[in-house]
């Protein structure tokens, strides 16, 4: 069985993600069980779930290695890249499918949390 997560992400980001610019979300740790689905909580002003993305694959490499495999649909600057992997010898990204904007924002206490996920958190099927 396949599991899905919610992730925090930043209004900026969220829109390249739904126009398709950004097709790699960064992570500094990725999740341990297998996932197929990012369910995304977009933050401050919006602070809702507004839209999931199917995951492809998870992409596990030294932060370089990475940042030239996935820069051109990266979705953020180098310099961004550089200090959000900074000191880190293994960099994660998840390789970003079908992305789904819901039709309205949903509140995160519709899945039974009550505060915006740190990292990630599963959710139960």
């Amino acid at each position: 069985m396949k599991n899905r997560i919610i992730i925090s992400i930043n209004p900026e980001y969220v829109e390249k993600i739904l126009s398709g610019a950004k097709k790699f979300e960064y992570r500094t740790k990725a999740a341990k069980k297998d996932i197929d689905k990012i369910i995304i909580y977009e933050t401050t002003p919006i602070k809702m779930v507004v839209a999931e993305a199917e995951i492809l694959d998870v992409l596990i490499m030294k932060p370089n290695d990475l940042w030239e495999h996935t820069k051109e649909y990266s979705g953020i600057s180098k310099d961004f890249f550089d200090e959000y992997f900074k000191g880190r010898s293994i960099a994660y990204a998840y390789k970003i499918g079908k992305v789904t904007r819901y039709p309205e924002p949903i509140e995160l206490s519709k899945y039974g949390i009550k505060s915006a996920p740190q990292s990630f958190i599963y959710l139960k099927s």
